[in-house]
């Protein structure tokens, strides 16, 4: 897509296709994103009508699902500046105070009109608009949907409303853009990909204090950053390379963290340790710098215990010949004397994202990925 070179993401928010839901009569959903870097630029948002990765056992959406046509009746964009949002999102009273301090929506379009519809396995951009954010205000996206199999993401940490008689409510069911894009210059692409634990759950909704998000602002803005986290995502569905690998060879480079669903859904060692040589091949062929960590601690019981050890070490010494840096986790976020076992939660709560985007952060400085 042409897009790619024009456009950069502008936010380290987690957002995806996970599921899909239904509405005959359309909907009008809201969802806001905090912006990373201010100033003003040319804005165009990114949505594909694919499932990106398998959710749960695969019954409410399955990786590469191609949904069907649905129609946006109308969709605006607008800023609501960064004291609007309080720190609790999921009460209906907040609901209701957000949506009213939202002014000045203005009406996007896709080709030049006002309404669209959305063919199936369709990645699909809104026309440009110039707009003007400080770093830490929030775009906020408004779409007026129907149809059968609109694809969402339904684990979001955002905070994502859909309009009631009675008001505003928290409320997934709603589109995600995959990128919030703006045409800001930048010295390299960073893409994370990985499941739950790089989306960012673990954390409290709208904090952004996920590693990646830590990490990030350390980083800092001369570089983009995108985050494809995706809840219940496994190396399974991005070996398969399909819409989710997609945008992820759309970066310089890649921070991939793969392996926890797959050891959880039963796959065998010799399937996962397979399908993340193809996800690293597949990125080494798209010219993509790869840095891959190790499987983390996940609280893992009986066999699962031998699989994760057999997938690291198969990581550590097989993988790190193929990848431009290997990250280990585990001394990190285990146990120090049951290393399988996490010290801040399967999902790694904020003080566990910090010290690992500290760790991270040191061992890319340390091997000079950036330079």
């Amino acid at each position: 897509m042409d897009y790619f070179s024009t456009y950069t993401s502008n936010t380290i928010a987690g957002s995806g296709n996970q599921r899909f839901f239904t509405t005959e009569t359309p909907r009008t959903g809201r969802v806001f994103y905090k912006i990373a870097c201010g100033g003003t630029y040319s804005y165009s948002l990114l949505f594909s009508n694919i499932i990106d990765s398998t959710f749960s056992d695969g019954s409410w959406g399955h990786k590469n699902l191609i949904c069907s046509q649905w129609n946006i009746h109308g969709a605006k964009i607008g800023k609501l500046h960064r004291d609007g949002i309080p720190k609790e999102i999921t009460d209906s009273t907040v609901a209701t105070e957000i949506n009213e301090n939202m002014t000045d929506l203005i009406p996007l379009t896709f080709d030049g009109k006002p309404s669209k519809k959305v063919a199936p396995g369709e990645f699909f951009t809104t026309d440009s608009m110039d707009m003007t954010f400080d770093a830490g205000d929030y775009l906020c996206i408004e779409m007026t949907v129907s149809g059968t199999m609109i694809p969402y993401h339904r684990e979001s940490l955002l905070p994502a409303y859909i309009q009631t008689e009675t008001g505003w409510k928290y409320e997934r069911g709603t589109p995600f853009p995959g990128m919030i894009g703006c045409n800001r210059p930048v010295r390299a692409r960073i893409g994370y990909i990985g499941d739950s634990i790089t989306q960012g759950c673990g954390t409290e909704p709208n904090t952004y204090t996920h590693w990646n998000a830590i990490l990030s602002e350390k980083l800092g803005n001369d570089y983009a950053h995108w985050n494809l986290g995706l809840g219940y995502g496994r190396a399974d569905d991005l070996a398969s390379d399909g819409a989710w690998l997609y945008k992820a060879k759309h970066n310089d480079i890649i921070v991939l963290c793969a392996g926890v669903n797959d050891i959880l859904q039963g796959f065998t060692a010799e399937q996962i340790m397979k399908n993340l040589t193809s996800i690293v091949d597949t990125l080494n062929k798209a010219g993509i710098k790869v840095l891959l960590q190790t499987v983390p601690p996940f609280n893992y019981v009986g066999e699962n215990i031998e699989k994760w050890n057999t997938v690291n070490h198969y990581i550590h010494t097989v993988l790190r010949e193929k990848v431009d840096l290997v990250f280990d986790t585990v001394p990190v976020l285990g146990n120090p004397d049951t290393p399988h076992k996490a010290m801040y939660s399967g999902h790694p709560n904020a003080e566990g994202c910090r010290l690992w985007a500290e760790a991270l952060y040191e061992a890319i400085q340390k091997a000079e990925l950036l330079k």
